[in-house]
């Protein structure tokens, strides 16, 4: 397969921050862009690097793993360089710091943005403005540029002034009516942040939509990308059916939305073990039935149809969970798909991590250590191309690691140059003192 990468010579100058932007951007640097993090030592963006630019161990080990699992459950002196919830959306790209907010860092900024073909952020509205960045800034830097933003609601409208992360945007999206249990409160309901990652997908699918573009005509354009708009595309269901039916839909818990039936995830034996069951057509119920030894409950009038068997679909989840409760979770889900019913098993993220299938798929890749992160599993693109080779190449930047690779070999700066920056504190490898609290 060829060494060649789909977005090679493309490079993104990326302010994005958090997960969605990052996502959108780690896409394009995925394909092989040349994706390039703009990153400040004064300034702190929360929950892009790292929960807290300084986190002694017992404050990690209060904060949920996903966010505060770092190796070994230690933080370290440079936990930005080590939170695996936030270095996962940095592999493939390149990291340089500069302070933008000072005139002889915006000098450096803009000739990176002159070198490049993407500019992408997702920072607050007004951020890359009151940098002296509005779009025809950047554009009389770069007139064919592809600009991507991604607001949390929009650049107008009523809440045009609107601040927002996953959770926030999450709720107005719907997310925290449309799911949870069937007998649950929104306000209940855990966060998910699923919308950052949908947000991810759209905003890289626009910027190589873009990109296409200007390859055809030469123009680049500008996108507005609205988070929640593209979070609220989770559940199309439940907005055709109120733009269509006037109703309002709350959650269904683990029921089909296509009414199948029965769908639902019950407990297996042992602690937290679960399984996932659909049957998605009369075919699949009958041999359910089957497999189950054809019980009176189950061959009971009207349930050969999904409609009949919508009707009784709490008697069925209770028969089927007092059926799976006795069961081992893995040699059921196994036996199930062996008899032709839809079944699978619900994975923690340790188990699936130790999947075999996912272990004998490409689903993972070991990426080399890096001074603050082992040699570590990640998870790789979950696309191919039957051209070129799309993987992942790097381990996730370290704060600084590349600003030789800018500064030196494409901007070009003199040696005079890079010691007056580097003096100035914009060329580093770690936060200024006043974020450290020193």
């Amino acid at each position: 397969m060829s060494a060649y990468l789909p977005l090679e010579g493309v490079r993104v100058c990326d302010f994005a921050c958090v997960w969605a932007g990052q996502t959108a951007t780690m896409y394009l640097a995925d394909l092989g862009a040349d994706c390039i993090k703009v990153e400040n030592p004064y300034v702190w963006n929360p929950a892009t690097r790292a929960a807290a630019p300084v986190l002694p161990a017992a404050a990690a080990a209060m904060i949920p793993p996903w966010m505060g699992g770092h190796p070994d459950g230690d933080p370290g002196p440079r936990p930005w360089n080590n939170s695996p919830a936030f270095i996962h959306v940095i592999r493939n790209k390149r990291s340089f710091t500069v302070d933008s907010r000072r005139p002889e860092g915006l000098a450096i900024v803009k000739s990176l943005i002159a070198v490049s073909d993407v500019l992408a952020e997702n920072l607050a509205r007004g951020t890359l403005e009151k940098l002296g960045l509005d779009d025809d800034a950047i554009r009389a830097v770069r007139p064919d540029i592809v600009i991507l933003h991604l607001p949390a609601y929009g650049r107008t409208g009523a809440y045009v002034e609107g601040r927002g992360y996953g959770a926030h945007i999450d709720g107005v999206a719907g997310s925290t009516i449309l799911r949870g249990y069937r007998d649950s409160a929104p306000e209940t309901n855990v966060q998910t942040f699923a919308g950052d990652f949908f947000v991810g997908m759209h905003g890289g699918l626009a910027m190589l939509a873009a990109l296409r573009h200007r390859r055809r005509t030469g123009q680049g354009q500008t996108i507005e990308l609205a988070q929640a708009e593209c979070s609220a595309s989770m559940f199309p269901q439940a907005a055709l059916d109120a733009a269509w039916n006037g109703r309002s839909s709350g959650s269904i818990g683990n029921r089909s939305t296509e009414g199948f039936a029965p769908n639902g995830v019950f407990a297996a034996r042992g602690e937290d073990r679960w399984l996932a069951l659909s049957c998605r057509s009369d075919a699949e119920w009958q041999a359910l039935v089957d497999f189950l030894g054809r019980p009176a409950w189950a061959t009971a009038p009207g349930l050969e149809t999904a409609e009949g068997r919508r009707a009784a679909e709490d008697a069925i989840e209770a028969e089927l969970a007092a059926f799976v409760a006795a069961r081992d979770r893995d040699e059921l889900f196994r036996d199930l798909q062996n008899a032709g019913v839809t079944a699978g098993p619900v994975l923690s993220a340790k188990d699936a991590t130790e999947d075999p299938h996912a272990i004998q798929s490409p689903t993972w890749k070991r990426l080399d250590a890096t001074e603050d992160y082992p040699a570590t599993e990640f998870p790789a693109p979950s696309f191919k191309f039957s051209r070129s080779d799309v993987t992942l190449r790097t381990p996730p930047a370290l704060l600084g690691e590349h600003n030789e690779y800018v500064y030196r070999e494409l901007l070009g700066i003199s040696d005079e140059e890079h010691a007056t920056l580097e003096a100035g504190g914009h060329i580093t490898t770690t936060y200024a003192d006043e974020i450290l609290g020193r």
